[in-house]
């Protein structure tokens, strides 16, 4: 058996209400053995249960066909639910092409970036080559 935080047990009996019985069952036994061994586990599991009860007593209300057909109409007069199989939208159009131009100006940032410190290291090695005098043999072979 799994422990179970007191964290954990209230995110539960939020979620499930009181009834262990509605808890995930991987859940349902660490929830009791906290219940039993927690008094204050117990007065979550109890005040979880008067929301249930006040929940389950309410009314429930149910939309008439008449106003779900209204709302149906509704949208569909404000031309939603419309669309054309095969046509791609503007603003489809225009997020893509706004992620190709982004691609392509860091293409393009890149390769000149490049091409600039490529240079820069090329003037660097020419420059540190012509400021060295002629090596001798000590230099070269050590000794």
């Amino acid at each position: 058996m799994m422990t179970m935080t007191r964290e954990r047990f209230e995110h539960l009996a939020d979620a499930y209400g009181g009834d262990l019985r509605r808890w995930p069952e991987a859940e349902r036994e660490a929830g009791r053995a906290l219940a039993a061994a927690d008094p204050s586990a117990a007065t979550v599991l109890f005040e979880a249960d008067a929301l249930d009860a006040l929940l389950d007593a309410a009314p429930r209300l149910a939309a008439s066909h008449a106003l779900r057909e209204q709302v149906i109409a509704d949208a569909a007069g404000a031309g939603l639910g419309r669309r054309r199989r095969g046509a791609i939208g503007v603003l489809t159009w225009l997020s893509g092409a706004g992620w190709a131009a982004a691609a392509c100006a860091g293409v393009a940032f890149g390769v000149v970036l490049t091409g600039q410190m490529t240079a820069d290291i090329r003037a660097d090695t020419v420059l540190y080559q012509a400021a060295l005098s002629g090596a001798d043999d000590t230099e070269v072979l050590g000794g």
